[in-house]
C-alpha cells in the first residue's frame, strides 16, 4: 500500500497564525530574546575562520566526538543519564530522532503503545512506518504500566513533561513501566524534549538513569534550550544498537552540520550553556508564577490546570462543556492566541482541553492575556 500524507492539522503545529495575535500563548517555542546570540555568532564564526580544511569533509555519522563527550557530560549531570559518548548519536532535532527510531525498531504490523494523547509527530511517524498503534490514556500521573497491553513490543513516553497534558510519571509508575519492559523483554522511548525545566521540589531522574538492563532508547534535543534553527538533538541507545543507529543515521542524510556541532561543544563545554540554562529557569520560572497567578484570579474554579510542575506550557480544562474552534476564535477576536488539544488524540477526546505556552512572553503580556480570555471563556 503506497504512504499517504498526514492530514496538514495533524502536522506543523501550532502552525503560524495568518493574523497574528499581541497575546499569543504559542507552545512548543524557546525563549530567543534570552539566547546570547551575539556571543553564538562570535564562536560560530570563529570555528568557521580556525577550521582546518579536513573539516568541511563529510563528518562521521554519529556525529562530532567533542559534543558527543559534551552532550554525556551534561546529560549526568543535569538528568542523571548512564551513558558513553560511543551511545550517542547527534541528528537533526528530535523529529529525526524518532524517525530513525522507527526505522531501526519498527517493522510494517508491528504494534506500538503510545500514550493519548500524545505528541503527534510521533504518532504521525509510527503511521508512515506501517506500525499498529496501540493508545494508552494518560490520567494526572501519566501512562498507567498497568493498562499496558502485553502484545507491545515497543512504547513511546514522555514522562518528565507528557505532552501534551504535561503531567509528570512519578517514580512509582517509572519503576512499573521498566518491570513491564523487563517482563515483555520490550523497548522504552523516552522522548525527554522539556527534562531540563522543572519548578517543583526535587527533579526526577530520567528513566534512562533508572534503567539497569539496556531497554531505554532516550532522545533530548537543543531547540527548546537554544533556537529551534540550530536543529541539533541527540539519541542515547543501548550499546548494542548503537551501530544500527549510526548506520540509519549516515542512509537517513549522512551526518549533521560540523562547524554548528563544534560550536554547540564549546558552548556546553565552556559553561556558557550551564549559565544559559539557570537564567532560562529563573525567567521560566517566573513566568509560570505570572500565568498561575492570573488563572487563580480570572478563571478560578472554571478551569482545571495540569502541567504546571515542569516545562514551558500548561493545559487549561474548563470545567463547563465548551467547542474547541469556539472558543479558540472568540479568544483571538480579543487578540489572545490559545490552542486546542483535540488534535493530539488518538481516539475520541473525553475533555476539551486548550495549550498554553508562556516562554515567549513577559508576566505583564501573560496577565493580561488570561484577563481576556476569561471575558470570553
Amino acid at each position: 500500500m503506497a504512504w499517504r500524507p498526514p492530514r496538514q492539522q495533524a502536522v506543523d503545529s501550532p502552525r503560524p497564525r495568518s493574523l497574528p495575535v499581541r497575546y499569543d500563548f504559542a507552545y512548543g517555542r524557546s525563549a530567543i530574546e534570552s539566547f546570547p546570540l551575539e556571543m553564538w555568532r562570535r564562536t560560530l564564526l570563529r570555528h568557521a575562520r580556525q577550521a582546518p580544511v579536513r573539516a568541511f569533509e563529510y563528518g562521521p555519522a554519529a556525529g562530532s566526538l567533542v559534543l558527543r563527550e559534551a552532550i554525556c557530560a551534561h546529560l549526568r549531570r543535569s538528568r542523571a543519564v548512564v551513558c558513553d559518548p560511543s551511545e550517542v548519536i547527534v541528528v537533526n532535532g528530535s523529529q529525526q530522532a524518532i524517525d530513525l527510531i522507527a526505522s531501526v525498531l519498527v517493522e510494517r504490523g508491528d504494534r506500538v503503545a503510545i500514550e493519548d494523547p500524545q505528541y503527534n509527530g510521533t504518532r504521525e511517524v509510527l503511521r508512515a512506518a506501517g506500525a499498529h498503534l496501540l493508545p494508552v490514556p494518560v490520567d494526572r500521573e501519566g501512562l498507567d504500566p498497568a493498562r499496558l497491553p502485553e502484545q507491545a513490543g515497543l512504547v513511546f513516553v514522555i514522562p518528565s513533561h507528557q505532552f501534551p497534558t504535561g503531567v509528570i510519571l512519578p517514580l512509582a509508575r517509572r519503576l512499573a513501566l521498566l518491570d513491564w519492559a523487563r517482563r515483555r523483554n520490550s523497548i522504552i522511548v523516552e522522548n525527554d524534549h522539556d527534562g531540563e525545566f522543572r519548578y517543583d521540589g526535587r527533579p526526577l531522574e530520567s528513566l534512562q538513569g533508572l534503567d539497569s538492563e539496556g531497554r531505554i532508547v532516550y532522545l533530548g534535543t537543543f531547540s527548546r534550550t537554544v533556537f529551534p534553527a540550530l536543529r541539533i538533538g541527540y539519541l542515547i541507545v543501548p550499546r548494542s544498537l548503537a551501530s544500527a543507529f549510526t548506520a540509519a543515521k549516515w542512509l537517513n542524510d549522512l551526518h549533521s552540520p560540523t562547524l554548528e556541532q563544534e560550536t554547540l561543544a564549546e558552548f556546553i563545554n565552556s559553561g556558557m550553556y550551564g549559565r544559559h540554562l539557570r537564567q532560562l529557569r529563573r525567567k521560566n520560572a517566573a513566568r509560570r508564577e505570572a500565568l498561575l497567578e492570573a488563572v487563580h484570579t480570572w478563571l478560578g474554579k472554571r478551569v482545571e490546570v495540569t502541567g504546571d510542575g515542569s516545562g514551558a506550557h500548561i493545559v487549561l480544562w474548563p470545567l463547563k462543556r465548551v467547542a474547541e474552534k469556539t472558543l479558540i476564535a472568540r479568544a483571538a477576536s480579543r487578540g489572545v492566541g490559545i490552542y486546542g488539544i483535540s488534535h493530539c488524540y488518538l481516539t475520541k477526546p473525553t475533555r476539551t482541553g486548550f495549550i498554553l505556552g508562556y516562554s515567549r512572553m513577559n508576566e505583564k503580556q501573560i496577565r493580561e492575556g488570561i484577563r481576556l480570555l476569561s471575558e470570553v471563556l
